[in-house]
């Protein structure tokens, strides 16, 4: 069975490259080939071992935290199930929990509630504080951060918070 035939273009370029070859002393063949596995030797591990070895290098430190994200999203969704099976909470007992909540933090934040909705200006509260207090907040006076203008300083956070009261949690 022959072969098909190759364009003529290309059957000229295999003729050129064979006479070439033919041409080369047996030392040049050699040296030639071992040029051409060479090559291909590198082209092998570029495109097909290196990227390999990297993704198992990687993967694990990132499943590791992966999981861990999972697990952190699993556990607000537990913490979000729990609030909306919570009792609501009349507007009189949101703000009374807000008024306490606002107080432990002495100084640093200013409470002044406007019908269903709260606004909390604070000034150099650390981030621990602030993320304790809006927990709090979320889950004794079911209030819900609307809107945030906060900057960080070099004492902590300074700005206003306005947190929506009353209505589904």
């Amino acid at each position: 069975m022959n072969a098909p035939a190759l364009p003529v273009p290309l059957a000229e370029l295999r003729l050129r490259a064979s006479t070439w070859w033919r041409a080369l002393s047996l030392r040049d063949r050699r040296l030639a080939t071992l040029a051409g596995v060479a090559v291909a030797a590198v082209l092998l591990w570029g495109l097909a071992v290196q990227p390999a070895l990297r993704t198992l290098r990687e993967a694990p430190p990132e499943l590791e935290r992966l999981d861990a994200e999972s697990q952190q999203m699993k556990l607000l969704a537990a913490e979000s199930r729990t609030l909306r099976s919570a009792p609501p909470v009349t507007p009189t007992q949101a703000a009374a929990a807000l008024k306490a909540a606002a107080a432990r933090l002495n100084d640093k934040a200013r409470l002044a509630l406007q019908g269903e909705r709260a606004t909390v200006t604070l000034s150099g509260i650390d981030g621990a504080t602030l993320r304790s207090f809006l927990a709090e907040a979320r889950s004794s006076a079911r209030a819900r951060p609307i809107e945030a203008q906060l900057v960080r300083g070099p004492k902590g956070y300074d700005g206003t918070l306005i947190l929506a009261i009353g209505g589904p949690p």
